[in-house]
């Protein structure tokens, strides 16, 4: 089946150099790429997969303009680059408004790596912009392992907070909503008007939980990821397959609900 992939990330390569091993030693965890552009599309083309939604991290409000340019130069068919602004940044909806005049589909945050938890009033000028402009949002949410067991500035029940602050946010909600928070995804996010994607979490809830909570919330609104470099496509496309799912929900899952959005 064809397959685009929602959630990686890549650097440039003197970048990647240094921030993976720095990022495998911070999460401890090991990469299974190097982190380069050219490494993600060696990995996609290696299992099929069309297309990959590339996303970016500033982590403080000077990298904004380099992350902006550098998507706009690797911006193609097979790379769907989203930038990302620090909510630190005085002018941060100003660049969102930027980011929606260039054609970008969305906006990369990280409550974790960014600093910021997800409800917290500093991040109502974003929402904002976010929202006017219809532009995707694609958040972590959930725990991460590169941070202790009680960081929750990226839980369900914030996300939820902020959907209710603000119904016309297009949110993509990764880890299938919150990673290794998904009691709190089915009590507080489930069948609400959000995407979710699937990475590092089809394994952690059984396929048959899983299966569950995707049919719950809508296979429409539910899209395959890898969170590459940190797992690789052959792994999260085989968790697919193993989902006791019809070949048509799969189908969507993979490609037909991404390429729906990207087509919007």
């Amino acid at each position: 089946m064809e397959a685009i992939d929602v959630h990686a990330h890549a650097f440039p390569d003197p970048v990647a150099a240094k921030a993976i091993p720095k990022l495998e030693a911070h999460g401890n965890c090991k990469a299974v790429g190097d982190g380069t552009l050219s490494g993600l599309i060696r990995a996609m083309d290696a299992n099929g997969v069309q297309a990959a939604f590339l996303c970016a991290i500033a982590t403080n409000p000077a990298q904004t303009p380099s992350i902006l340019q550098w998507c706009r130069d690797i911006a193609g068919e097979r790379v769907v680059p989203f930038p990302s602004v620090h909510p630190d940044d005085p002018h941060g909806a100003r660049w969102i408004t930027d980011f929606a005049r260039a054609g970008f589909h969305g906006v990369k945050l990280h409550p974790q790596y960014q600093a910021f938890a997800a409800d917290e009033e500093r991040l109502s000028p974003l929402y904002t912009a976010l929202s006017e402009t219809g532009l995707l949002l694609v958040s972590h949410c959930g725990l991460d392992f590169a941070f202790p067991d009680d960081d929750d500035r990226a839980s369900p029940a914030r996300f939820a907070r902020v959907l209710d602050r603000f119904p016309d946010l297009r949110l993509l909600a990764t880890h299938m909503g919150g990673y290794r928070s998904w009691d709190d995804v089915e009590r507080l996010l489930l069948g609400r008007d959000i995407y979710l994607e699937t990475s590092f979490s089809l394994d952690r809830l059984g396929a048959e939980r899983a299966a569950d909570l995707i049919r719950r919330h809508g296979v429409g609104r539910v899209m395959f990821g890898t969170d590459w470099p940190w797992r690789d496509h052959a792994t999260e496309l085989a968790a697919i397959d193993a989902l006791p799912l019809t070949p048509e929900e799969k189908r969507a899952i993979l490609y037909g609900n991404a390429a729906r959005l990207l087509a919007s």
